[in-house]
């Protein structure tokens, strides 16, 4: 299984981050992105809770797992301007601001030194996604 602490930034990132973002609003259960969507920024979860999902072509769920407050969902698809590779689905209640991919950009650029703190938690998410493969 997938290791959802993965998911979760320092909390100065996510300090920095959600004071660029705008809240994002979970009064009901809301689809933040589906599997293969196109990325439109970043959604950072604050509170509550979200669950993230990855279906086969199928439609059968591989893997379903709950992330933790200061995880930042859709960063590899937003970083590498690809699809997303899960689903995410916040819970009712769930708070969750949204940084668009211009805002995203532009923090990156005038925040060299957070811009590291992203890779790590990039590089978090790679070494997670490796051990849960079986081998």
């Amino acid at each position: 299984m997938l290791d959802p602490t993965a998911f979760v930034a320092d909390a100065e990132l996510v300090e920095a981050l959600t004071k660029k973002a705008a809240p994002f609003a979970c009064d009901t259960d809301r689809v933040l992105f589906r599997q293969g969507d196109t990325p439109a920024g970043l959604f950072i979860l604050n509170g509550g809770e979200v669950t993230l999902s990855m279906y086969a072509p199928s439609g059968e769920t591989i893997l379903s797992f709950q992330t933790s407050a200061g995880s930042l969902l859709g960063l590899p698809g937003l970083v590498s301007n690809q699809p997303y590779t899960l689903g995410a689905v916040a819970q009712a209640g769930a708070n969750i601001s949204f940084i668009n991919r211009e805002a995203f950009t532009a923090f990156m650029n005038a925040n060299p030194t957070l811009a590291l703190k992203i890779l790590q938690v990039l590089a978090a998410e790679v070494s997670a996604a490796r051990r849960a493969i079986p081998v």
